[in-house]
């Protein structure tokens, strides 16, 4: 009788040990993950608001009638600079979070939304603008202007990106929603392209990106392994 009073007393013993130990695993997991959670919401919305500061600058400028000598100039410049910028944000939320700083990845999908978002304002600008909604003058400008081509080449990418970005299509689409979100890169480059032909003989700002893009995609090619020698 003693001994199965011991034998119980052990089972017990290792239950309530066992029970201990996944309190102890649970409380390490909600402290792991309660810090994100009360961190997010705040800087989420001031992200958010953040990124669309440039869009409520425009609609100012252009309700007080302060958007220059050339208005669609100035329209296509702003929207295509914070296109490179946002760009440049996204590419940059990997490498940071390689090196123990990963609060710019949390955001890399909004952030990589607002570059779908101001890429479709800038193409919208030059539709109105520049071609009136001609489908027959937008052929024209591909065919004849090699930067039109490559930016629009650049949206269309975006297009598929954007719309992959829910979680509900990004879940459904498993390791398959990696590869094709590696098109980031395709549009760094396009969007690169265009602004190099484009600025002519100012080349000042297309050095400066292709510099930081350049940069930000060979921080993602894969170190060689050392090799041991025996």
């Amino acid at each position: 009788m003693p001994g199965s009073i011991d034998v119980n007393v052990g089972n017990e013993s290792a239950l309530d040990g066992n029970a201990r130990a996944d309190r102890a695993s649970s409380q390490a997991s909600n402290s792991v993950a309660k810090p994100s959670l009360r961190w997010n919401p705040t800087i989420r919305v001031a992200v958010f608001v953040a990124c669309l500061l440039p869009l409520m600058i425009l609609v100012r400028a252009v309700a007080t009638n302060s958007l220059g000598p050339d208005p669609a100039e100035h329209l296509m410049h702003v929207t295509g600079e914070w296109v490179m910028r946002f760009l440049v944000l996204v590419l940059l939320a990997t490498p940071l979070a390689h090196n123990g700083w990963p609060r710019l990845a949390r955001y890399r999908r909004m952030l990589g939304l607002y570059v779908w978002f101001y890429a479709t304002l800038h193409l919208l600008v030059f539709a109105q603008v520049y071609i009136g909604w001609s489908g027959e003058q937008l052929v024209e400008e591909l065919a004849e202007r090699p930067y039109v081509l490559v930016g629009f080449l650049a949206w269309l990418i975006l297009v598929p990106l954007g719309i992959t970005s829910a979680h509900t299509i990004r879940r459904k689409m498993g390791r398959h929603w990696r590869q094709l979100h590696k098109l980031t890169y395709a549009v760094a480059v396009l969007g690169w392209l265009h602004l190099l032909w484009l600025s002519r003989s100012d080349v000042g700002d297309a050095v400066v990106y292709g510099t930081l893009f350049g940069v930000l995609l060979v921080c993602r090619l894969p170190l060689p392994k050392p090799k041991v020698r025996l």
